[in-house]
């Protein structure tokens, strides 16, 4: 959702024997601070600053430690690299930056019983050879790489064919899949940078959305982002907090689409493309409205969905979240949007603590707790409770569903 920063790297993600003890008394300590700054405010009479408002809870509920997933996980979506150069939004250039080696990240899989990691954001070109090379043949079946389209090439008359051949190229070179970044409807223009923007559904990606129909790879694609992105940061907006800590987030501007528009881009691009397989992340991208996504998947038999950094909506409405994974028990994956060192946004921190806190709501019917290991909850002011699946469906969402998609066995 941003820039990653790599500050305080070791510090922050539980990786190697730093566990997540750290990140524990890392929150313990920002929670000390704040209590200081908001005494002193108290004690002279000056208001409390809403970043300060720390609240604990005096609700006594069950609270379930869950160390291990109940079954051997893939994480379907995972940021292991990233594009070392950004421009508007765009990715630009093949150079990755790798934010952790297989040495450090094996250590805490193993802990938690995560059998696999999707590096959906492996590039293109020199990249994605690279991240194949570093992780998925440095640790067979450990990790899966992702190819991404290459937008340097987009002003090109023949940037339709280009792309098709090189999606060919990079599953030669062992890419598992493709990922579409909310760049495409979002930030993507015409002049790659410039200009107007570039519609999801843009005839010029056929091309590339039948040459992975025809491998057989997945597309995980995101478009979109959360409907409060998309309405005015105001006292009514339930993310204030989130936007004005990140006022770039916001897409309601003049000159950007609105949520509807751009699922409905990507819901032609399902319906023109059949025979291609779509993971459409972020539940669905529109996890607060659970009763759309299930239209879609009604909709579109080649669409599937996984769960990554939306706990903060799936938990809040546990019941019918419930039935939602009942009913589409086939077409769900795990995942987290895990970042290693992705210290600025909690809610997807690689580490022992975050995937306890997936475990928890996925195998529990525990109350009331965080959807992410900090003192302030980063997307939303509201806490979760668990929709404690059954054997059978946790197998599917563990590890079947995305096995199935990737076509490899656990």
């Amino acid at each position: 959702m941003g820039d990653i920063s790599r500050r305080a790297m070791l510090a922050t993600t539980g990786l190697g024997l730093l566990g997540a003890g750290v990140a524990t008394g890392l929150a313990k300590n920002t929670t000390d601070g704040g209590d200081q700054q908001a005494t002193a405010g108290h004690k002279s009479g000056g208001p409390l600053a809403l970043s300060d408002y720390e609240p604990r809870s005096m609700l006594h509920v069950r609270e379930t430690h869950v160390s291990r997933a109940r079954y051997p996980a893939i994480d379907f979506h995972t940021h292991i690299t990233e594009s070392a150069h950004t421009v508007n939004g765009v990715a630009l250039g093949a150079k990755r930056v790798y934010a952790a080696t297989p040495q450090e990240l094996l250590p805490v899989m193993d802990r938690v019983n995560l059998h696999s990691m999707v590096n959906l954001t492996g590039g293109f070109g020199e990249g994605i050879r690279d991240s194949v090379n570093r992780y998925d043949r440095n640790s067979p079946n450990r990790f899966y790489s992702f190819t991404e389209p290459s937008y340097d090439l987009f002003a090109r008359p023949d940037y339709a064919q280009l792309q098709a051949d090189a999606i060919v190229q990079a599953h030669r070179d062992g890419a598992s899949g493709l990922k579409i970044l909310k760049t495409l409807g979002l930030y993507l223009r015409e002049h790659t940078t410039t200009g107007p923007l570039v519609k999801i559904d843009d005839p010029r990606f056929d091309s590339m959305w039948e040459a992975c129909g025809s491998l057989g790879i997945p597309v995980a694609i995101h478009v979109s982002d959360p409907v409060a992105f998309f309405t005015p940061t105001d006292r009514f907006n339930e993310r204030y907090e989130e936007l004005s800590n990140h006022p770039d987030w916001s897409f309601a501007r003049p000159g950007y689409p609105s949520n509807a528009e751009l699922l409905e881009a990507r819901n032609r691009v399902f319906a023109r493309h059949p025979k291609t397989q779509f993971v459409a992340l972020h539940v669905g991208n529109f996890g607060e409205n659970l009763e759309n996504v299930s239209e879609n998947l009604d909709r579109f038999p080649n669409m599937s969905v996984d769960i990554a950094a939306r706990l903060n909506e799936l938990g809040r409405q546990p019941r019918a979240a419930r039935r939602f994974f009942d009913r589409y028990q086939d077409r769900i994956v795990f995942g987290t949007d895990a970042t290693p060192h992705g210290d600025k946004f909690p809610q997807q921190v690689f580490g022992d603590a975050l995937y306890q806190i997936y475990f928890r709501f996925l195998e529990t019917d525990d109350e009331y707790f965080d959807y992410a290991p900090a003192s302030v909850p980063p997307q939303g002011r509201w806490r979760i409770s668990g929709i404690d699946l059954p054997d059978n469906i946790l197998r599917k969402v563990y590890q079947e569903n995305s096995a199935r998609l990737l076509q490899v066995s656990v």
